[in-house]
């Protein structure tokens, strides 16, 4: 068996997959910018060509960089999902390696670093859609382990982008997770949900948390530049804390709304910090 811990931020899924481990000590878990099997949050996603460029580029800290890397076979980028599946099946499979780079892990002051590998990521709008579908499709029906805890490997990353980046109906997305779901066929797996009753108090709580020794927010700043600067801010012209909430409040009704009409016998809901039921 393995298991997924979705929810919104501030939901307690860092909590929720530590308790699992300690249930389950034989079990891995994976973590945001860890190198996972099935996700790619926090990690650059280079052709062999373009990781030599980074190499030549930062080498001063190349053994750093190559420690936080992993080769990864990928189908051709150029296939639509059904195509690629299809190759898989038939043997016919056209493969080129791709070479995932947990770089949120690598601690330097190279000015930009951090910045110049996050354009490597797929997610925010950074891929077109066909490639970005036949990545995390792909990804999803290669893997094939057992005994690992995800956490916000399933839905959180990939709707976002979505909904903020590519401004896709709820019903595109749902039929999208059909096909994740297809991916998924023949795999052990649940789905922990953690529904957040208070999303703006919870946010509320992370806000402090996610603060410096003086009290200064670090990360709802990013946040809410985050969503301010998308494509779904911008086309329906929505800013500040209010629309953000609003928007994850739809997000959890679709991430649950997804669980009851494609995953139904997969998932659990579980109350926001209340664990009592596992």
């Amino acid at each position: 068996m393995n298991y997924f811990v979705e929810g919104l931020q501030g939901s307690g899924k860092s909590t929720l997959v530590g308790r699992l481990t300690e249930k389950y000590p034989d079990y891995k878990a994976f973590h945001e910018g860890d190198y996972s099997p099935v996700e790619l949050a926090w990690c650059a996603y280079l052709t062999p060509e373009k990781y030599a460029e980074v190499l030549n580029k930062y080498s001063g800290i190349r053994s750093m960089i190559e420690e936080k890397t992993t080769t990864e076979p990928g189908y051709s980028t150029s296939a639509t999902p059904g195509q690629a599946y299809f190759e898989a099946a038939t043997g016919q499979a056209s493969y080129e390696d791709r070479m995932v780079v947990c770089y949120t892990q690598i601690i330097t002051d190279i000015p930009g670093f951090h910045k110049d590998l996050e354009q490597y990521e797929i997610y925010n709008g950074r891929t077109e859609l066909d490639e970005f579908k036949s990545i995390v499709l792909n990804r999803y029906r290669r893997w094939n382990g057992d005994k690992s805890i995800f956490e916000c490997s399933l839905f959180q990353n990939t709707v976002e982008d979505m909904i903020l980046f590519r401004v896709m109906p709820d019903d595109e997305i749902i039929s999208f997770y059909r096909e994740v779901r297809e991916a998924l066929e023949g795999k052990d797996y649940h789905i922990y949900y953690l529904e957040a009753d208070d999303v703006e108090g919870n946010i509320n709580v992370i806000r402090k948390e996610r603060s410096d020794d003086d009290g200064n927010e670090m990360w709802f700043p990013l946040m809410m530049g985050y969503f301010n600067e998308s494509p779904y801010a911008k086309r329906y012209g929505v800013s500040g804390d209010d629309e953000l909430i609003r928007h994850l409040e739809h997000r959890q009704e679709l991430e649950l709304r997804i669980c009851r009409e494609v995953f139904a016998d997969r998932f659990t809901v579980l109350k926001s910090k209340k664990y009592d039921e596992i």
